[in-house]
């Protein structure tokens, strides 16, 4: 019994022992209007997603938005070098899905999409937490 509760102690701190660095939540570059967000990346199946937790208007203070709680960043496939790729990007200022990647450097997330190979640079995002 006490191996088992052992075993089962070392599951539980293991999993967030070896959480991947891009997993938190990261504060989006300023849109065209001077908007932000707050987007919560965490796994979702084989890959990363991120969703959008929190809106700030142009004054920096927190809003409602329609797209709180919309999925932002899916289908994020981690490489090495920091580099996620071969998932989706969606842009809620221009309404528009891009296919895109991100690559990771210490607490910035470069961020990118593309539609039919016209790239858009969505930024570089900071990590919040």
């Amino acid at each position: 019994m006490k191996k088992f509760a052992l075993a089962a102690a070392l599951a539980v701190l293991g999993t967030s022992a070896f959480a991947d660095p891009v997993e938190g939540i990261w504060q989006t570059k300023k849109d065209d209007n001077g908007k932000f967000g707050h987007v919560e990346i965490k796994p979702c199946g084989p890959a990363f997603c991120g969703t959008l937790i929190k809106a700030f208007g142009s004054d920096g203070k927190e809003t409602e938005s329609d797209n709180i709680g919309r999925q932002i960043v899916w289908d994020m496939v981690a490489y090495a070098g920091g580099l996620y790729d071969d998932g989706q990007i969606y842009s809620p200022d221009r309404d528009k899905t891009y296919n895109g990647d991100m690559t990771l450097s210490g607490d910035s997330l470069a961020v990118r999409g593309c539609v039919l190979g016209i790239c858009r640079d969505g930024g570089t995002w900071t990590r919040v937490k």
